[in-house]
């Protein structure tokens, strides 16, 4: 009987321990983005290079047509992921070769150079807005394989119009939790180091128009203001679903904007009323504050 009740005692205890273990699995972390009863889901990776990419055509202020030629090249390019590897020399989001003027290996493997190199490009291609995707691509990247940049337009479409903010609580995450993360004092500008680092890629990669620390919130968690207007409430859109985008490698736990928040904690509530409404171009974001 003992050794019996020895063998049930450490298969419930192998049972809940699978449970356990299981808990993270059950929890697959992917993002979505919704236009018009259409989706494209990614990994959190892929969905932060994106917002990335998108980002900095709003910080430039080009058409959400330059966006969508940008997606769809990084996604036939490398699948949304900087690489490290690739045909010959070719390197990062957009395969771009050092030995063909891109530029250094570090800087064609910095997502942010990158897109920007990508963009310098395409500015320089006369009419590239009336262009079909893949003549427009084309005219940047110089591929061997010309005809497959079309094939990823709808997904371009897609997330050009939800990370330029055309489509507003269009683009979700579902995530684990934050693990592991120090407590952090607020620094000279009123924000923790964590919080601070998502304003200062912010700034980088959407808006330089600033943010402010929120009063009670111990540094944590600033708010940006997109401005008047419908032209307003686009930019903070852009600003919100770049933050849930890049959550999973910023530590952001809570994005409110208007009358909806995103939380990390609520995986399936996607975007959800808020008993504490803001303002409609107003963007409250929350990081981690460890434990």
């Amino acid at each position: 009987m003992v050794a019996g009740a020895a063998v049930l005692a450490v298969t419930a205890t192998a049972v809940w321990m699978l449970r356990e273990e299981e808990v993270p699995v059950l929890l697959r972390e992917r993002c979505i983005a919704t236009v018009e009863g259409q989706s494209t889901d990614w990994s959190p990776e892929q969905m932060g290079n994106a917002a990335t990419i998108v980002g900095l055509s709003v910080r430039r202020e080009l058409p959400a047509r330059a966006a969508t030629i940008a997606i769809a090249t990084a996604i036939q390019e490398s699948t949304l992921r900087n690489l490290d590897h690739g045909d010959r020399d070719s390197l990062g989001l957009f395969q771009q070769r050092p030995s063909m003027d891109w530029g250094s290996p570090e800087q064609v493997q910095d997502p942010v150079y990158a897109t920007n190199a990508f963009y310098d490009g395409l500015a320089k291609v006369d009419g590239y807005r009336d262009m079909a995707v893949t003549d427009a691509a084309q005219e940047v990247q110089r591929s061997a394989f010309p005809l497959a940049y079309g094939d990823h337009e709808q997904e371009g479409r897609i997330l050009a119009s939800s990370l330029t903010g055309h489509s507003p609580a269009s683009l979700t995450c579902r995530l684990r939790p934050v693990d592991d993360v120090a407590v952090e004092l607020p620094g000279e500008g009123g924000l923790t180091p964590r919080a601070q680092r998502v304003a200062d890629e912010l700034a980088e990669q959407v808006s330089e128009r600033g943010v402010r620390p929120v009063d009670g919130a111990l540094g944590r968690a600033w708010q940006f203001e997109g401005g008047e207007g419908a032209e307003g409430e686009r930019l903070a859109w852009a600003v919100a679903h770049w933050a849930v985008a890049r959550a999973d490698a910023l530590d952001v736990e809570e994005v409110s904007v208007g009358k909806l928040r995103w939380q990390r904690s609520e995986p399936d509530a996607g975007w959800a009323p808020t008993q504490s409404p803001l303002g409609p171009s107003t963007v409250d974001v929350r990081v981690a504050h460890g434990e």
